[in-house]
């Protein structure tokens, strides 16, 4: 990785490319070069992208020498002969050998290294220095390696070897850089340190490339693309749900009980919301299609004091009131005779059903998208309303609306058979009607569609439960691999929401539970919890606590994946250092040795990593260059990986699963003395556990007064741990003396 040093310079030769040798314009960037400090300073106005620094060539000390190695620093000048848009190799005698080309292709610049005449010696062509792009960027990839196993996650500017490129998710614009030995280090906002470097052997070789990719999503997936409104949805929503315990059953009795013990248990560590679901006339059992989902008209028996009411209790014990809606149809036979005309018949003038009504909405009637617009502005701010969970938007075929609607025998009988946004009228009518203040979930929505552009999440993944049975091991399957398929989207596009995370102990294994709670929260995705709480073992609540709040977490592999992965790393960077909390999975029925190699996870080779497992709470030991253990048949493991420092360290604390990202605000030795704060939360103890090398010996632990703590050693000795306890959530200093 760059040196400080890098860092400090890169700017000292932008200074000296302004006195160029050579400029020229290449496309649409601006090339500038300085035989004095060999400085290269490449601008790309549109963007506002600047790069400055060293061009280097090592070559060997007679240009004739097919067969030396390089060793000997040549001069780059500019081309001595007049020709346009290139540099010249000058060996150690003062002559001209070879020349570095530039090539543009509109928003893509190039360098091209080639030989004069038949020479053919080796050589050794660098670039070094710094990017300036827009301050809403982050490092990522863009271009898949082929057998990828590892998915790659990062939280803060966390810098990978694998990164090949600069991404702006406000503009939706990729500074996509190519070249051997990239490396880049994030600095100061929108600032990166940069390496490229490699060995040039042929006659002919493309040495690097940068190239501005505009519209990175909206031309490959997101079709519908804008950038998640961090105003209304800072962060992923995080609540409870009662569909996939109690399915259409739960009333307002069932729910503010749930929330009661929700406030107790869960809004300590973060939970925002509680969202009501089956709440309409007619729903209380399925089919949806049978609901009462166009109008407000409340099921009389499960919610008897009506929804306005209920937000208000909701809200009274802490959390935001959340409520779905399946509006595109209805089943109410009185509601259809009564708009006759916003509705879509067949040719014989028979009303067309799909999953949300035995009666489905004509998008192209304005009076009935007026409706749409008119009951959720009801529900949002006379009911008081807050999250907006929509159904029945993609799904996996014609009985989902945005399906059905393309569907041509279907477009044939719209009011409006010319209409080309059916789908987008009805999705702006559901933004439009909540307002720009409240929460929007599409479900099931999707990257490829109009939800994009109007919702803050998306149900990414399929119903984690068939209707009133439990979760099982090929839910959790399907769970994952729509995560893994999808997650490039997640905030970036939206928040994605894999479904509830459900971790009932008579449903699932300890095991396979503990999948469950790692394929939701490590991502950083939506969590909603949905078990009856009442019910969980406290193990089980443990799990909830454990995913709460959501770490901010963004994807760094700017693609989809297909299938599962058997490694998830989450690299996570904070001003006070950096580690990976690394997930190793085995999706099968025996069990398996899982691993990853350093590179496979955008570390060098020779960095080492003290290891914890955060599941088994068990010393993984001090490791370098690889790692693998058995993991038992559908089960994780989960590591915490934290860079080996000769000293005591913090390792890692079962407050959370990120091992750090979440509650951990500091740590730093400092003579002797190893200082860290973590957040506590009250009336509920956490243990956060130091490694201790072989030299040193513990002496005392000082805490504030309020705070419990007590300590022991584990591991034979190499562990220190320290459970700390307060009344009240705070941040508690301690201090490890040595």
């Amino acid at each position: 990785m760059m040196t400080k040093k890098i860092l400090a310079g890169a700017w000292a030769l932008a200074a000296a490319a302004a006195f160029a040798d050579t400029a020229f314009s290449a496309g649409e960037w601006d090339v500038a070069f300085a035989a004095e400090g060999q400085s290269l300073r490449l601008a790309h106005k549109a963007s506002g992208t600047e790069i400055v620094g060293e061009l280097v060539f090592m070559g060997p000390d007679r240009a004739t020498d097919a067969k030396a190695e390089a060793g000997a620093e040549w001069k780059i000048v500019d081309a001595r002969d007049g020709a346009a848009r290139r540099l010249a190799l000058v060996d150690r005698n003062n002559d001209a050998q070879g020349y570095i080309a530039f090539q543009s292709n509109g928003s893509r610049v190039s360098f091209l290294v080639y030989h004069r005449t038949a020479l053919a010696y080796q050589g050794e062509l660098s670039y070094t220095g710094m990017i300036r792009y827009r301050e809403d960027a982050f490092a990522a990839a863009t271009q898949p390696i082929p057998g990828e196993r590892v998915l790659q996650l990062a939280s803060g500017d966390a810098d990978s070897r694998l990164n090949d490129s600069l991404f702006s998710a406000e503009k939706d614009e990729a500074l996509q850089i190519a070249g051997p030995g990239l490396s880049l280090t994030a600095g100061a906002k929108g600032c990166y340190a940069f390496e490229l470097g490699g060995r040039i052997d042929h006659p002919a070789e493309a040495a690097f490339a940068f190239n501005v990719e505009r519209d990175y999503y909206r031309n490959r997936w997101v079709p519908y693309y804008r950038p998640i409104d961090r105003t209304r949805a800072p962060k992923a929503p995080t609540g409870w749900m009662s569909w996939n315990t109690y399915f259409d059953k739960a009333g307002s009795k069932e729910n503010l009980a749930e929330a009661r013990l929700g406030a107790k248990y869960l809004k300590p560590f973060g939970l925002e919301f509680w969202s009501i679901e089956s709440w309409q006339e007619n729903s209380s059992e399925l089919p949806v299609s049978k609901f009462h989902n166009m109008d407000l008209e409340t099921h009389p028996r499960q919610f008897p004091e009506g929804m306005k009411w209920l937000a208000g209790e909701i809200r009274k014990l802490g959390f935001r009131p959340g409520l779905w809606t399946a509006p595109f149809g209805t089943g109410s036979e009185k509601f259809y005779q009564a708009h006759r005309d916003w509705f879509l018949h067949d040719a014989n003038g028979k009303p067309i059903s799909c999953w949300n009504g035995k009666f489905t909405l004509d998008p192209t009637v304005k009076a009935a998208r007026d409706h749409l617009q008119a009951i959720h502005d009801k529900a949002a701010h006379d009911w008081g309303y807050e999250f907006f969970k929509i159904d029945g938007m993609s799904g996996r075929g014609a009985g989902y609306c945005a399906h059905l609607y393309e569907r041509p025998e279907i477009r044939a009988r719209f009011a409006d058979p010319s209409c080309p946004n059916p789908f987008e009228l009805c999705v702006k009518a559901f933004r439009d009607g909540i307002g720009p203040d409240r929460v929007f979930l599409a479900c099931q929505g999707h990257f490829t569609g109009a939800e994009a552009a109007y919702a803050d999440a998306s149900r990414t993944g399929a119903d984690i439960v068939h209707p009133n049975q439990p979760v099982k091991w090929a839910n959790i399957l399907l769970q994952a691999r729509c995560t893994v398929n999808q997650i490039f989207a997640h905030n970036v596009v939206f928040w994605a929401d894999p479904d509830c995370m459900l971790v009932s102990q008579q449903a699932l294994a300890k095991e396979q539970a503990r999948v469950e709670a790692t394929v939701v929260s490590l991502p950083g995705q939506q969590m909603f919890a949905g078990d009856k709480l009442a019910e969980l073992a406290p193990d089980r609540i443990r799990l909830l606590q454990q995913a709460l709040p959501v770490c901010d977490v963004h994807p760094t592999s700017l693609y989809p994946y297909f299938g599962h992965l058997p490694v998830w790393n989450l690299h996570v960077r904070r001003p006070f250092g950096d580690w990976h909390v690394v997930a190793l999975f085995n999706w099968g029925d025996e069990p398996a040795v899982v691993g990853f190699d350093w590179d496979e996870i955008g570390e060098a080779e020779d960095r080492a990593f003290a290891c914890w497992e955060f599941w088994t709470e068990s010393w993984q030991g001090v490791n370098q260059e690889h790692f693998d253990m058995q993991v038992p048949a559908r089960s994780v493991r989960l590591l915490a990986l934290q860079p080996y420092a000769a000293h005591p360290q913090f390792l890692t604390s079962d407050r959370h699963m990120s091992q750090g990202a979440v509650e951990l605000k500091d740590t730093r030795w400092t003579e002797e003395r190893l200082e860290s704060t973590v957040e506590v939360v009250g009336g509920f103890p956490m243990t956060a556990r130091f490694a201790i090398p072989e030299s040193f010996e513990f002496k005392k632990l000082s805490v504030p007064a309020g705070v419990s703590a007590t300590s022991r050693l584990e591991a034979g000795g190499k562990v220190l741990a320290v459970t700390l306890a307060c009344e009240k959530t705070t941040d508690v200093k301690l201090t490890l003396q040595f």
